[in-house]
């Protein structure tokens, strides 16, 4: 019979079994991290209230997310299941031990806290998890950081976050978890190691099942969104920042794609040089006498369409170009191909499509390219880049000046030829001045000139002079910084109106992007609206309006169409104005999607599938459709080709002599009755 004063050996409870061994820490860890996960899943759902659908979606994607958090929570816990797993029996018995894990739980709780607030900001700005914006910004601190503290209140969220992590850290210590875990740590070394690779077996396996394209396809890409997780999704896109087309996406036949490809390249009237080859090199014929005026091309840093009151009449937000476009030349359907400024690039100079993955302003082996620079010094004009950041941001010194281009940047100038600056550059108004001073220098010398002029100043956080317009700056947000980029181009067309080259000169104005790319659709092409406007005070370009369906990989050919130039070209494409509209089309994309639109029929490709959609310009929204082989080959042509070019090295420039001797042959073949008439 039990004497009454013995102690009573219950059953262990629950609590005992998940914590009151060796590797119990890591339920501690996983319960932490799930329940941050889910938090900060619930805040960005709170945030996109007005974006998601209400809807039995959201309770698939909060479900998926919960096995998307419990899969980065399992690959986020390998350093620390090995580590208990080592550890002698008696090592976290020990006072010193204790304070070492008390302290590393305020600094796991800190990081976790402060990624998900990281998150919070980055949706806020993209409307997405992280993704290979977020790698990118790793690599450019310097910017990035400096961004980060003149937009937001650092030493208040960090203290902030320290704080609840601390409070968070001393809660668990008072509720006597950790202290049921340390206690019965003492486990022998077989028993742990066996233990051990049975964690490290499941987290491998749960993580390792994580991937986007099991992923349910939403129909509210804010839903499919919510479903991922931060973490995962960050260490995702630095594993794809650079996808191979072959590998991931769909394909044809090489010889089958470029043939398909020369139907659409010849619908312009140009004709090909080498018929039947796995190129793109043809010959574009203008007639009437060619037009040599200067070229400045003002790229402007996040400008919507939506920004200008030619597109948007509630918008007071650029008097200047709206004063402009009314004496320009105004694309009504122009589209940007992506969503960074190195996207816009890319199309802007190489007249490619969106590569997946990385763009080729920051790919290797991006030297001498066919871009629309190496066409205007083959007419013996001078070409620079110029950029009021760092121009290591981006790769795109590395780009310009292995292409061909003289570049000028912060780092080129004086220090007091900076008048005001912020993280990502000096002011619009200083790179303006920069401008007209190498404008000046190449007027002087009796050259021709080229420039590709990128602004900084409509960019979080927002700043710029004050006194130059009639909103603050900074707390006035991305309403202030367009108003001040519109005015830094009005003062800057006004004083350009004073010089002796101003009406010998053509102005382009386009943006590289929008300035918000998230939506409910997995390829919101709304949202790539953007305008471009050729002002031409010389009378060298005539003002219109172009309602033709157009977008930036048309930029370079539709320019030099409307200069009357005759070349040798490798663009994808067309001048817009030789080519039936109801033929038109865009190409536009994400890091992993790729988009293109015809005739209301939107084909996005994406790793391992594709979808097709119908789609009418200004609409929000896209219908799906049947396939259609036509579309789907035209799409998978122009993506396909881009990369085959790349990868084997054939998108290059033409030496003098090879310009020379195509153009010879592009003359011939045009007036031998060779090229295909094109429509005007």
């Amino acid at each position: 019979m039990l004497h009454p004063d013995a102690p009573l050996h219950r059953p262990p409870g629950l609590r005992e079994r998940l914590f009151a061994r060796r590797h119990g820490g890591l339920v501690l860890f996983a319960g932490i991290f799930v329940g941050i996960s889910f938090l900060t899943r619930a805040a960005l759902l709170l945030k996109a209230a007005h974006e998601v659908t209400w809807s039995a979606s959201l309770v698939a994607a909060f479900g998926w997310g919960l096995v998307y958090d419990l899969g980065t929570a399992g690959l986020a816990a390998l350093p620390l299941i090995v580590l208990l797993t080592v550890l002698p029996a008696g090592a976290l018995q020990r006072p010193s031990m204790r304070w070492l894990v008390a302290g590393s739980a305020v600094a796991i709780l800190f990081a976790l806290l402060f990624g998900a607030v990281a998150e919070w900001f980055f949706w806020d700005e993209f409307g997405v998890r992280f993704n290979f914006i977020a790698v990118d910004y790793l690599v450019y601190t310097t910017e990035v950081l400096g961004n980060i503290r003149e937009s937001y209140p650092l030493p208040l969220i960090i203290g902030g976050l320290a704080a609840v992590a601390a409070a968070i850290s001393w809660s668990l210590w008072w509720s006597g978890l950790p202290r049921v875990w340390l206690e019965a740590a003492g486990t022998p070394w077989r028993l742990r190691y066996g233990q051990g690779a049975l964690w490290l077996a499941g987290a491998l396996m749960l993580g390792g099942a994580l991937n986007a394209e099991r992923l349910p396809a939403f129909a509210n890409n804010f839903n499919r969104e919510l479903a991922k997780n931060g973490l995962w999704s960050l260490f995702a896109a630095f594993r794809s920042n650079m996808l191979d087309y072959d590998e991931f996406y769909p394909t044809r036949p090489v010889d089958q794609i470029f043939a398909r490809l020369e139907e659409e390249l010849t619908e312009d009237g140009s004709v090909m040089l080498n018929p039947g080859a796995r190129d793109t090199l043809r010959y574009v014929s203008n007639p009437g006498p060619e037009l040599r005026p200067n070229v400045i091309q003002i790229t402007v840093e996040s400008l919507s369409a939506d920004f200008l009151g030619i597109f948007n009449r509630a918008s007071n937000l650029t008097p200047n170009l709206v004063d402009v476009a009314g004496r320009s030349l105004v694309f009504e359907n122009f589209y940007a191909t992506g969503t960074r400024t190195d996207r816009g690039m890319e199309a802007l100079t190489l007249s490619l499509p969106p590569t997946p993955g990385r763009s080729m302003i920051k790919r290797p082996r991006n030297e001498n390219l066919f871009t629309l620079g190496s066409v205007f010094r083959a007419k013996g004009y001078d070409t620079a880049f110029l950029y009021g950041g760092y121009g290591y941001f981006d790769n795109m010194n590395h780009f310009f000046g292995e292409n061909g281009y003289r570049v000028v940047d912060r780092a080129a100038v004086a220090e007091n030829d900076i008048t005001f600056a912020n993280a990502w550059g000096a002011c619009d108004e200083d790179l303006f001045r920069w401008t007209m001073r190498e404008a000046d220098a190449s007027a002087a010398a009796g050259k021709p000139f080229h420039y590709f002029v990128m602004t900084t100043s409509n960019h979080r956080p927002y700043t710029f002079p004050e006194g130059r317009i009639d909103l603050p700056s900074k707390v006035s947000g991305r309403a202030g910084a367009v108003k001040y980029t519109d005015f830094a181009i009005g003062e800057f067309l006004r004083q350009a109106a004073q010089k002796p080259w101003f009406k010998d000169t053509v102005f382009v104005i386009v943006a590289d992007h929008c300035a918000a790319s998230a939506g409910k659709t997995e390829l919101p092409v709304q949202n790539y609206h953007i305008p471009l406007i050729i002002y031409s005070p010389g009378g060298h370009v005539a003002p219109g309006r172009i309602r033709t369906l157009t977008s930036q990989m048309d930029y370079a050919p539709t320019l030099l169409g409307l200069l009357n130039w005759s070349y040798p070209s490798r663009f994808f494409g067309h001048d817009v104005r030789k080519v039936p509209p109801g033929d038109a089309h865009a190409l536009v994309g994400s890091y992993q999607k790729l988009g293109h639109l015809e005739k209301g029929e939107f084909v996005v490709l994406r790793p391992r599938g594709k979808s097709t959609y119908r789609y009418e310009l200004g609409s929000a929204l896209l219908t799906p459709a049947p396939d259609s082989e036509y579309g789907t080959l035209e799409t998978i042509s122009f993506y396909q080709a881009a990369n085959y070019l790349y990868k084997n090295n054939l998108y290059r420039a033409l030496s003098p002599a090879e310009f020379a001797r195509y153009a010879r042959q592009g003359e011939q073949l045009h007036s031998s009755g060779h090229a295909v008439a094109g429509w005007r």
